[in-house]
């Protein structure tokens, strides 16, 4: 029996790996992750430039705005700076005494902004913006917010304002976080706003592997049940013997495609250094050396030596949930259509969980968000992201982690039965009914 199973599952794993497809898709996956990766770079390689300044010529003709317009850029620029090495600021302000039209008709001022500025007795000053094509949203709005602190500026001191007062009313503030929980630091706050934000994004190849191996089992069982290749392999095996290599080979074969989705993306990262691009991952902003510094150094880098290894158990068990389902389903149905609906509600069930591990920080502390991580097929990916925020415990999550495991146990239990009727079934007539027959047997 285990040479049968053994066989059974090298034959099943061969058919997945030794083929063209996979060499290309996963070529392809390796370019498409390292390329994201290196965004900006590639967007560089064809033009683009993110350190390039927007160009913007001033036209003042308020007599008075043109240097309070740069120096507030330059502070503006200062606290929301691009990256943490570049504190030059995102705009470039020229004076300039020429028409906006003879301005933009130069070759290199193309993309460049003319601003206008006058005198308005209602609000201060008045501007006008003019440029030869359509501008960048963000770059407006932020420009928009230089525009109000100037205006803002030039009226404090038309009020003729203590040079002390204005300064101290143009300072930023800054904030001091206190948490007065003992369990909790202020420290680990940003902390664990980043990781809220991280965590799903690594939990989105699970989610994708989820679907693809619901789909690889059903089309294997019904390949085999529409060429009538099931009758010849059941003649030599069990049922059981049959169900057990497609599970194991199915999920090796997951785990092999998710090890390499984690290799491409090291890839990726190690490119990126040796471009010399920075820490930071393409136009995310986020520094890879000073997180993981952080991380390491905060009381999450610490509950991660527990956190990932009870997130990786969820999710292998779930996986073995998810491909004995997929199994039981596809032996029901007597083609490749009928079980593409019944698919259906499994890919549902498993975006619903992912779009509320996204969600989870603006629903902090919902008892109905945690009810719904104890939910197998769910669990694995909401109970790993309650874990990272602090609303779910260990023991929740190890009792999560036993519901999947009494899944597991049901659907072996039952799923054999319903998979040894459903296999050699051609027909959908009074197909439910056979199945419960099938469940109620010994």
């Amino acid at each position: 029996m285990k040479n049968k199973l053994k066989y059974l599952i090298g034959v099943s794993l061969k058919r997945k790996i030794k083929t063209k497809w996979f060499v290309v898709v996963n070529v392809l996956l390796l370019v498409l992750i390292a390329g994201l990766i290196n965004i900006d770079s590639v967007i560089k390689l064809f033009g683009g430039d993110f350190n390039e300044k927007q160009l913007v010529y001033v036209i003042d003709n308020s007599g008075k705005s043109f240097d309070i317009l740069k120096y507030q850029n330059d502070n503006y620029s200062s606290i929301f700076e691009k990256d943490e090495d570049d504190d030059n600021p995102n705009f470039e302000v020229k004076k300039t005494t020429k028409s906006p039209e003879a301005i933009l008709k130069e070759k290199e001022n193309k993309d460049a902004w003319v601003l206008v500025i006058d005198i308005s007795e209602e609000n201060v000053i008045k501007a006008k913006l003019i440029s030869d094509g359509y501008v960048n949203s963000n770059e407006y709005s932020e420009f928009g917010t230089i525009l109000n602190n100037t205006k803002s500026q030039i009226a404090l001191i038309e009020t003729s304002i203590n040079p002390n007062d204005l300064s101290k009313i143009s300072t930023p503030i800054e904030i001091e976080r206190q948490v007065l929980d003992e369990n909790k630091k202020s420290e680990d706050e940003s902390m664990q706003m980043i990781m809220s934000t991280v965590f799903p994004i690594f939990i989105l190849p699970f989610f994708a592997l989820t679907i693809f191996l619901v789909q690889m089992i059903g089309a294997e069982v019904n390949d085999e049940k529409t060429t009538r290749g099931m009758e010849i392999i059941i003649s030599n095996v069990s049922p059981k013997i049959h169900l057990l290599s497609k599970i194991v080979a199915s999920n090796l074969f997951v785990l092999i495609q998710g090890g390499l989705l984690i290799l491409f993306a090291a890839i990726g990262v190690l490119i990126r250094f040796m471009l010399g691009t920075g820490n930071s991952i393409g136009m995310s902003g986020l520094d890879i050396g000073k997180t993981i510094s952080e991380l390491l150094a905060s009381d999450i880098g610490a509950q991660l030596i527990y956190i990932i290894p009870l997130t990786l158990v969820m999710m292998i068990l779930t996986f073995v949930a998810y491909s004995l389902l997929a199994g039981v389903l596809a032996s029901m149905t007597t083609n490749i259509e009928d079980f593409q609906q019944l698919q259906t509600p499994i890919m549902l069930i498993s975006l619903v969980g992912y779009y509320l591990a996204i969600m989870a920080g603006v629903f902090d502390g919902s008892i109905f968000i945690q009810v719904l991580a104890f939910i197998p097929f769910i669990s694995a990916i909401l109970a790993p992201c309650l874990l990272v925020l602090g609303q779910f415990s260990i023991l929740q999550f190890i009792i999560a982690i036993l519901l999947v495991c009494l899944t597991i146990f049901l659907l072996i239990k039952y799923g054999f039965k319903i998979y040894k009727q459903g296999i050699l079934n051609y027909s959908s007539k009074n197909l439910w009914k056979k199945m419960f027959k099938a469940v109620k047997s010994k």
